[in-house]
């Protein structure tokens, strides 16, 4: 039997706003739950509660169901009834310069620390030169100064006295220390007067000589000693005077920090190592002054040596957070992840010290959360790898890209590693997910929580009541304007039109905020104080306006008939089939022209489509199905003699999915038949090899898009599409198509069955086989199965003929 068309009120839902229950949605309540997501907030709440080591989160789902938004609140919720986790500092390492000690310190401390180191080298900056620089000090170092220094005058004075008993005399020259003979009156001898004493005598004096110079040899020797003598004595005094100088300043910040150990030993080897190098900083910051006179003016930043090494980094502080971090890095290179160690331009080169290193996301968010997307992470080169190292350690590595490729052997910062206690979550589409699960062995072991957000719920009774409440509760943190409730149901109604599922309602919130602020815009532009259904409906055509322009031009060369394409009237071995074209996010349904031919042969259907390479494997898959069917039915007791090639008219290019099979079998069907089908009736739907129709995506484009055609060349009252029975539930059709079928002037009829369709398409019964007989004569079966068995038997005629049995479409 023909199948009856469907009831324009079963073509589309509607929502009266009168049974909404509100005027507008100022008379709503603001939605504090997620609608239609338990599963995912399950698995959410799950994760940020379970502490144990690998439990990270991933949310899956496509882009645009609010994922993000969800899960922030939810771990802000949480965040805020952990403890404020600790603060984190760098400081110098007076042992390993260039391995700065990281400290931990209870929240609020690292800065207040901070605060105190500065205000300490400041006020020593200041204090202990003048300290050292009193009267009192100043007498007590030169006495030490002349105190050594007179150790050697007094031996060269000693020196000289026991030469000048010898009649010997010590000359200081420009070329250093000398001896000559004296004469009787104390002068110096001239060499000739030398050259006239005895032999004898020149000896004696030459000996005297040497054993005096020995005696200078020492004392010269002796002079570096003393002179280390002085710098010690000099340098231990400083010691002590510093000692005593920065004793109040060190002890008070030392009594700020006694109830922490770390602190304390730290500021012990402070204070051991300012006493020891105060001069020589000193000096340093000095040469430095002269070297670049701005200095002075930049005392208070980060730039190695001098006094700087005493400060403190506050490298995380959370003094002013209420719980835990929850943290969103939304550029996770490797720097923003793990941190990095800055460097500054100084004379000409870059240097660095401890002050210099940059905390990451990783560290901000200890303690805590962090939030981070797949995507963006999996393209920043070595992210992805960094994170699982401080995942597997539990701890956060400071390393530059060069360092991880082992590319940079210079000496640089080694920060202490930073012990990690924070819990990941990443965010990316399904894809991604089972992809990382698939490729990467160690992801499951980090990852261990899944929460899959769904598109779209049930469309209960309770979903329909808290759904208009969802919205106002998004106007109102929009700020946009109140929508009234003939707004609100058209709004919900697009929802249903999303879903692409009369059960189901969609919770793509991308979609449903854009669809609220483009109303609300035309609302506001047109004066109106509140949003109506017709802003809604202006909204929703206006977005298919703005992606349309490739559909139009496709309508366009159709009405044109440069593609071929029948509305009306009927012809043998060609139907209207149905396909979808999703350019971005804007889908529209394009009807196509299927045609069949057939010929006696080997029983083969030939995909012109899969010949070329442009089909897809699941549309070969259809047409493979289509000779299953035919063997089936008509050829259970005799070869399938027929070959049979199938084509889409005008495709240029690919072709894939099943949609289009059950056209494809009425069109080959028809041309065995030799019997017209209804050109202004149009067909999609797959087919199994019993001849059932199923299910489809798209169902909606593909009837609009069959239905503008029609509407543009003329509405006859005829023109309809055949859908399969299981997508009645699917139905959300645009007005203009619903008010067609009310007036009469279009049909979609549902079919079961290829029998049911080909009765539909040819105007004549499909036909029964009763009690293992044949097909009645007239019906469509009967005609088809007696091609066949003309076929079957003309090819065996074909063997007989020629003695050897081959097949008439191998003969050459």
């Amino acid at each position: 039997m023909s199948p009856d068309a469907l009831p324009a009120d079963s073509l589309a839902i509607t929502y009266e706003p009168d049974r909404l229950g509100f005027g507008s949605t100022d008379d709503l309540e603001d939605l504090d739950e997620v609608l239609g997501q338990e599963r995912a907030l399950s698995s959410i709440r799950f994760g940020a509660d379970i502490r144990s080591p690998g439990f990270n989160l991933f949310l899956l789902g496509t882009e645009g169901t609010g994922r993000l938004d969800v899960v922030r609140n939810l771990l802000h919720a949480k965040a805020v009834e952990l403890e404020v986790p600790s603060d984190w500092v760098y400081v110098h390492n007076f042992s390993v310069a260039h391995k700065p000690n990281a400290i931990r310190l209870p929240p609020g401390r690292g800065r207040a620390l901070a605060d105190a180191m500065q205000l300490f080298v400041e006020d020593i900056r200041a204090s202990v030169p003048a300290f050292l620089g009193n009267e009192e000090n100043q007498s007590r170092l030169r006495a030490i100064d002349e105190e050594i220094q007179h150790k050697p005058e007094a031996a060269f004075e000693d020196l000289r006295e026991r030469a000048a008993e010898r009649h010997i005399a010590l000359l200081r020259t420009p070329m250093g220390f000398g001896f000559a003979p004296m004469t009787e009156d104390g002068e110096v001898m001239k060499p000739e007067d030398f050259a006239k004493l005895p032999k004898s005598e020149q000896e004696r004096i030459e000996a005297e000589i040497e054993e005096l110079q020995k005696t200078l040899q020492g004392i010269i020797e002796r002079i570096p000693r003393w002179d280390k003598e002085r710098r010690d004595a000099i340098h231990q005094l400083q010691s002590e005077m510093t000692a005593i100088a920065i004793g109040a300043s060190i002890e008070q910040v030392i009594e700020q920090f006694r109830d922490l150990p770390e602190v304390t030993e730290y500021l012990a080897a402070l204070r051991q190592d300012l006493t020891e190098n105060f001069h020589a900083l000193q000096l340093s910051e000095q040469m430095e002054s002269r070297a670049d006179p701005a200095r002075e003016a930049r005392v208070s930043t980060a730039e190695i040596g001098g006094f700087d090494r005493y400060k403190v980094n506050a490298f995380v502080s959370n003094g002013v957070s209420a719980g835990a971090p929850v943290i969103y890095e939304d550029n996770p290179t490797v720097s923003n992840l793990i941190g990095r160690v800055e460097h500054v331009s100084r004379l000409g080169a870059l240097v660095t010290d401890f002050s210099l290193i940059k905390a990451g996301s990783l560290h901000r968010a200890n303690g805590g959360f962090i939030i981070l997307d797949a995507i963006k992470l999996l393209q920043q080169p070595f992210s992805w790898e960094a994170l699982k190292r401080a995942l597997k350690g539990r701890r956060v590595n400071i390393e530059s890209p060069g360092q991880m490729l082992s590319m940079i052997s210079t000496i640089s910062l080694e920060p202490e590693p930073v012990p990690l206690d924070a819990k990941v979550v990443l965010i990316g589409s399904r894809r991604v997910y089972y992809l990382l699960s698939r490729l990467d062995p160690e992801f499951a072991d980090l990852f261990k929580v899944e929460a899959d957000f769904d598109d779209e719920i049930d469309r209960t009774e309770s979903a329909e009541d808290l759904f208009p409440r969802m919205i106002a509760t998004r106007l109102r943190r929009d700020g946009l304007q109140p929508f009234d409730a003939s707004a609100v149901a058209s709004v919900m109604r697009h929802a249903v039109r999303l879903a692409g599922d009369r059960q189901k309602l969609s919770v793509h919130m991308r979609s449903i905020a854009d669809l609220l602020h483009e109303a609300d815009f035309l609302a506001r532009r047109n004066g109106a104080d509140r949003v109506s259904e017709e802003h809604v409906r202006e909204a929703v055509d206006k977005q298919i306006h703005r992606s349309d322009r490739l559909r139009e031009r496709s309508y366009e060369m159709i009405t044109r008939d440069i593609v071929l394409l029948s509305t009306d009237g009927a012809a043998v071995g060609q139907v209207n089939g149905l396909s979808v074209l999703q350019l971005g996010g804007f889908a529209f349904g394009r009807p196509t022209r299927i045609t069949a031919r057939v010929r006696l042969g080997a029983g083969k259907v030939i995909d012109i489509e899969r010949e070329v390479e442009l089909g897809g494997p699941l549309h070969s898959k259809g047409v493979m199905i289509l000779a299953g069917f035919l063997a089936a039915r008509y050829a259970v007791d005799q070869p399938l003699s027929v070959a049979a090639t199938l084509v889409f008219e005008q495709s240029y290019g690919g072709v894939d999915g099943d949609s289009a099979s059950s056209a494809e079998l009425y069109a080959l069907l028809s041309a065995l038949a030799d019997l017209p089908l209804r050109q202004d009736l149009a067909v999609t739907g797959s087919v199994n090899q019993h001849g059932e129709v199923q299910v489809i995506g798209g169902v909606n484009e593909k009837i609009e898009g069959f239905f503008e055609i029609c509407r543009r060349r003329g509405l006859t009252g005829t023109q309809g599409v055949l859908i399969p029975a299981a997508n009645v539930d699917h139905l959300m059709l645009r007005d203009e198509v619903v008010d067609a079928a009310r007036r009469g002037a279009f049909h979609i009829y549902p079919v079961t069955t290829i029998d049911e369709g080909l009765t539909l398409l040819t105007g004549r019964p499909a036909g029964e086989r009763m009690d293992g007989q044949r097909y009645a004569a007239e019906s469509v079966n009967g005609l088809v199965e007696e091609r066949l068995l003309a076929f079957a038997n003309a090819r065996r005629m074909f063997g007989r003929h020629d003695g050897d049995g081959e097949p008439a479409d191998k003969r050459p």
